[in-house]
C-alpha cells in the first residue's frame, strides 16, 4: 500500500496499517462515540479497533497490543461483542490462538438480534397488561410499550428490505 504526502498509514510493505497516529486517534473517538451511545468502553474500543483493521479481524494479542489493554480486558469486551453479535471467534487452522473478527454482515445482524429481542419485550408487555388490569394506568402503559415495539419492529423489518435492495445497489 503506497502513501500519500501527508504522511504514512501504512507500515512499509508489509501491508499492515500503522496503528498510530491518525488511525487510533480515529478509534478512539469511535469509541467514544459508541461510549456516549450507551455500549460499555472496552467492547467500544475493541469494536472501533476491529473496524479499523483491513481484515476485520485482529488476535487477543493484536487487539491487547494495539489498545494498551490487557488480555483479560480484550477477553471479557469480546465476550460482550459475541453476545451482542458484532463479533465472532475463529480459530486459526494449526494454531491454538483464536481471532476475532467483526461480521460480515454486522449491522443487518446486530438489527436482527434487536427484533428477536423487541418480539420478547411485546410478548412479555402484552401478558403484562393482563396482569396489571388493561384499563390500570399501568396496562395502558404496557399495551402503548408493546404497541410501540411491535410498531418499531414492522418498520425494521421494511428498513432491513430496503437496506438488502441499497446494497445491491451498490
Amino acid at each position: 500500500m503506497g502513501t500519500g504526502a501527508g504522511g504514512s498509514e501504512c507500515e512499509g510493505d508489509s501491508g499492515q496499517r500503522d496503528y498510530g497516529g491518525e488511525v487510533s486517534a480515529f478509534v478512539e473517538r469511535f469509541a467514544a462515540d459508541m461510549v456516549a451511545a450507551g455500549m460499555p468502553r472496552m467492547p467500544s474500543r475493541i469494536f472501533a479497533c476491529l473496524l479499523a483493521e483491513d481484515a476485520g479481524a485482529l488476535s487477543a494479542a493484536e487487539l491487547s497490543e494495539r489498545l494498551k489493554i490487557s488480555p483479560a480486558a480484550v477477553s471479557g469486551a469480546v465476550r460482550y461483542l459475541a453476545e451482542m453479535h458484532m463479533v465472532g471467534r475463529e480459530r486459526v487452522p494449526g494454531e491454538r490462538r483464536e481471532i476475532y473478527r467483526i461480521h460480515a454482515d454486522l449491522w443487518y445482524e446486530t438489527v436482527t438480534s434487536r427484533d428477536q429481542m423487541l418480539n420478547r419485550w411485546a410478548a412479555t408487555l402484552k401478558q403484562g397488561v393482563e396482569v396489571l388490569g388493561p384499563g390500570t394506568p399501568a396496562g395502558v402503559r404496557a399495551e402503548e410499550t408493546a404497541d410501540f415495539f411491535n410498531f418499531v419492529k414492522l418498520e425494521l423489518d421494511s428498513l432491513m428490505d430496503r437496506w438488502r435492495a441499497h446494497r445491491g445497489r451498490r
